[in-house]
Order: structure tokens, then C-alpha cells, then sequence
């Protein structure tokens, strides 16, 4: 990032004040604290998570899984052929889904919230590797993609420290209270979908991450991933959704990540849990759904298109994904004819 980075606010000192978390989140769109979340559970939850890993290909054989070393000639991204084989292992783990209930998190929630909260089903891991910068998550508000209302929050953390140079999330202060959704263009990057940001006179905040930390914004805050410049580490955080129960929640939520690149199903996630209590938890609650909408997807999709048939690398390599993933589906077919039509 060529602009200078701003260290984030820390507000730990208001930990136990929910109206003034209140307040700072809605005149910053984020909190940020300092060792939110117990550093052992973590740290356990990151050997198992790397282990998965490691036994995955991903990680160089014969190394500790807790130093993440990455098998870089292994490296994928969302929407990769291969990623999702492994990611869904990992996504297996009732370790990690545990990890958004743990009381520290539901109980700092509520308190920004203000209302009985509802973690989405639809937990999300990001598993960064290095040396793949140009798939670097893009600037972006993440209501283009978890939708259902403006009053969702997300809530990252890193699972294990993450400085700078690993690739950590950056926000832009203030940026929610645009009160819309912004314009999004097409993008390499997990969603796929960035915002111009050039004429915006906000500075990044970001910090060194330690293993504990965790931020919380809300879902029209623009923020981004920073690239993973390290030569062989990949960087592994929590990426989850909260909202008042009751609130309008999308449909696509109630589902597993990435369920639409594989199938895979609730039953699939929880076949070798050792408990119950988080089992379909989510259907014990009152919940008011609606669908997804597509037209921001359909959006970066006909921009790729229209880019790919102008020669865009970019463009070039995510339609190209598309088409090895299952050349059947109409989009796969538009995909490869604007590959035919590619001038170079």
C-alpha cells in the first residue's frame, strides 16, 4: 500500500461501556481490541486448522504446522480449483465454528450490539499464501457480499500474530456513514468486487496483529486485506458475521462457505463433531430471511466479460476459473467464449 498506515484505535478501556462502544463504532465503523480472545484457544485451534493444512498439501512436509510454512508452488486462492477440497476439511472442524460462540466474543457483541445476537451459521476462515499478491482481498464493503441488513457486523481476528507484512485487514475510519452501498467493479481477490477509493481524504488504519486481537466493523466500513509480502508464511484468520436476532438475515448465510463451489452440506460439517449444542443452533432462533442478491456478482461478472474480451490478464485468469470449475453452467459458457474472443 503506498499510502502511510495509521495505527487503530484501541478501545479496550471502554470494554465494559457498551454505549461507548456504541458511540465509537458509530462515529469510527470499527473497535478494535487488544487480546479480545483467549491467545491458548486460539493457538490450538491454529494447530488443528494447519494440521488440516499441512495433511492438505499446502504446508512443506515435515515442518511444524504452527510456523505456517507454505508450499508455495501449492498456492490458491477462493475460487481456485483445488482450494476448496482443502478448505472444507479445515471447515470441518467443530473447533472452528466453536470459535465464533466462545462467551468473550458473543459477550462483546451483545454489548456493541445492544440486542441478543446471532452469530451467522455461515462461518468463514481466510487462508492467505504468500507470494500471490495480485489475489490480494480488494477494497470493498462486505455488505455487497453477507447482505441482509446495514446492522451486520463483522468480527476477524487473526489465528496466530499476524504483522503487517503477513497481510492483515486495514479499514477506512468513518467510511459507513455513507449510509449505501458504493459502486463495486470487478476484481481478483476473495468477493471479487472492489470500490474505488482515489478521491476519498481517509487514511488506512491497520496495526502488527497479535494472536487475540480482534477487530469489529460494520458492514458498509470499507476496508481491505494487505498483501502477504512474506517469502513463505500464510496467513490464517477468523472472518465472521454477527446481527440482532430478529433482523433480516440472507439466505445465504443459513449455509456453509463456499457451499456453491462444492455442495457441501450441514450434515457433511458436522459428521465427526463430538457435541451437539451447534448443531442447526440457528433454527431455534426467530429469523426473517431473504434471498441473495446477485446483481452486484452479476455486475463484476459482465465487467470481467467485457475486460476479458479486451485482453485483461485479470479478467482473463477469473473467467478461466470459472470454465475449469464446471464448464456447463452458463456462466462458464459465457466465460469461454469471451476467452475465444480475447485480443492480444
Amino acid at each position: 500500500m503506498a499510502e502511510p498506515i495509521q495505527e487503530l484505535r484501541v478501545s479496550n478501556d471502554a470494554m465494559d461501556d457498551g454505549q461507548e462502544l456504541r458511540r465509537r463504532i458509530a462515529e469510527e465503523g470499527y473497535l478494535f481490541f487488544r487480546k479480545l480472545q483467549d491467545p491458548d484457544v486460539l493457538l490450538d485451534l491454529r494447530r488443528q486448522m494447519l494440521t488440516v493444512m499441512q495433511a492438505g498439501g499446502w504446508l512443506v512436509a515435515d515442518t511444524d504446522p504452527m510456523d505456517g510454512i507454505a508450499d508455495v508452488s501449492r498456492r490458491c486462492t477462493e475460487g481456485d480449483v483445488g482450494y476448496t477440497d482443502v478448505y472444507h476439511e479445515v471447515y470441518k472442524l467443530e473447533a472452528f465454528h466453536r470459535s465464533a460462540h466462545r462467551p468473550e466474543v458473543m459477550e462483546m457483541m451483545e454489548k456493541v450490539i445492544g440486542r441478543p445476537v446471532l452469530p451467522h451459521p455461515h462461518k468463514v476462515a481466510r487462508l492467505w499464501f504468500p507470494q500471490y499478491t495480485d489475489h490480494t482481498t480488494p477494497i470493498h464493503q462486505d455488505f455487497v457480499h453477507f447482505q441482509g441488513n446495514f446492522e451486520t457486523y463483522t468480527c476477524w481476528a487473526p489465528v496466530g500474530d499476524c504483522p503487517i507484512e503477513l497481510g492483515g485487514l486495514a479499514v477506512l475510519p468513518g467510511s459507513h456513514k455513507v449510509n449505501r452501498v458504493l459502486e463495486h467493479h470487478f476484481s481478483l481477490g476473495a468477493g471479487g468486487l472492489y470500490v474505488d477509493t482515489s478521491d476519498m481524504e481517509s487514511e488506512w488504519h491497520s496495526t502488527d496483529y497479535e494472536v487475540g486481537d480482534t477487530l469489529i466493523f460494520l458492514a458498509l466500513t470499507i476496508h481491505q486485506a494487505l498483501p502477504n509480502w512474506t517469502e513463505d508464511r500464510l496467513r490464517v484468520s477468523l472472518d465472521n458475521r454477527y446481527q440482532a436476532v430478529g433482523d433480516l438475515t440472507a439466505e445465504h448465510m443459513l449455509t456453509p462457505h463456499l457451499s456453491n463451489f462444492s455442495g457441501l452440506s450441514w450434515d457433511e460439517v458436522y459428521a465427526d463433531w463430538e457435541s451437539e449444542d451447534l448443531k442447526y443452533y440457528w433454527k431455534d432462533l426467530e429469523l426473517h430471511t431473504l434471498p441473495k442478491d446477485t446483481s452486484y456478482s452479476e455486475k463484476g461478472f459482465a465487467e470481467a466479460l467485457e475486460r476479458a474480451r479486451e485482453g485483461d490478464a485479470h479478467a482473463r485468469y477469473h473467467l478461466s476459473r470459472i470454465v475449469k470449475r464446471d464448464p456447463t453452467t452458463p456462466q462458464a459458457k459465457a466465460a469461454a467464449e469471451a476467452l475465444q474472443g480475447v485480443v492480444v
